[in-house]
């Protein structure tokens, strides 16, 4: 964009606010995360009605600098809220203000035991059980869900390790463009919920059956090397590196900076640890900011 200022770039004070909308499935851990940025010294609003999310805007531009960040927590609860997230995230991008959505969900027998922790009603169920309003909110929301940039399932996370998680993904460098979060699992507890993509190892020869290297792990030089050296293995690194050279540029155009590739094998132990490893490590050497986990090692 243009700029009058002698450097070419606008001054802080004169910069848009930076924005990200947090939403998702009541009970998956939306206030979690607003106090999370809190943290960060966002300015944060909570059940704020989407139509509403410009004016705000608006009113933080004319602080002069003193509201650079503003988390706006958007729920279900507002009539029409799909309609009216989608079309007030449209008025933003016209007028060139790049608002991140991050969506918060979780498997539906977490959010059951939440709200029975809590004897709260689920806000949807109505006159019906907790599983009702879970259904009713999990449809309303899927074009949402759809549309974010960051979708971070807690089914498995206390409220510490998802704050971190959200600092993780949020952070403090506004210089980075795109991080990756590749999470290695097993195909025996499920995919990862909030995977945008996701490779398959299981075609490459299971150490688990190699008595030597059973009770080690991907972590392990001996695994690591077993894994790499069998046929396809190396091919399907060099392969789905070019893929991601693709995929990576074309998220930025889209405005998502946030990406989720889940790799797994039978039992989330072995390959998929070492191949999730690699990818972690290329994808870093491409200038990507990439974060490694693994969701069901040690879960034997």
């Amino acid at each position: 964009m243009g700029t009058d200022s002698p450097g070419g770039t606008l001054p802080p004070e004169q910069l848009p606010p930076e924005i990200v909308i947090i939403t998702g499935m009541s009970g998956a851990g939306r206030s979690t995360a607003a106090r999370a940025l809190e943290d960060l010294e966002w300015f944060v609003v909570d059940n704020l009605p989407p139509g509403l999310l410009p004016t705000m805007i608006d009113l933080a531009g004319r602080t002069h600098g003193a509201v650079p960040r503003v988390a706006a927590v958007v729920d279900v609860r507002s009539m029409a809220f799909t309609e009216d997230l989608r079309s007030t995230m449209e008025i933003l991008r016209q007028r060139g203000i790049a608002a991140r959505v991050v969506f918060l969900e979780a498997a539906d027998d977490a959010l059951i035991t939440r709200f029975d922790a809590v004897r709260r009603p689920h806000p949807l169920q109505g006159d019906g059980r907790v599983t009702d309003g879970i259904d009713r909110e999990r449809e309303l929301l899927r074009p949402v869900r759809g549309d974010a940039d960051l979708v971070i399932d807690t089914s498995r996370l206390n409220p510490h390790e998802l704050k971190a998680k959200v600092i993780g993904a949020i952070g403090e460098n506004r210089d980075i463009t795109l991080r990756a979060n590749v999470v290695s699992f097993g195909f025996k507890y499920g995919l990862p919920a909030d995977a945008d993509l996701v490779i398959d190892c299981r075609f490459l020869p299971n150490p688990h059956w190699v008595p030597g290297l059973r009770p080690l792990t991907g972590h392990d030089d001996a695994v690591r090397e077993y894994v790499l050296a069998q046929r396809g293995a190396k091919e399907l690194l060099d392969s789905y590196t070019e893929v991601l050279r693709l995929l990576v540029p074309g998220y930025l155009r889209e405005g998502k900076h946030y990406m989720t590739l889940a790799v797994g094998c039978t039992g989330g132990k072995h390959r998929s640890v070492a191949m999730a490893e690699q990818i972690g490590r290329r994808l870093a050497e491409d200038g990507v900011e990439a974060q490694v986990s693994h969701r069901d090692l040690g879960r034997e």
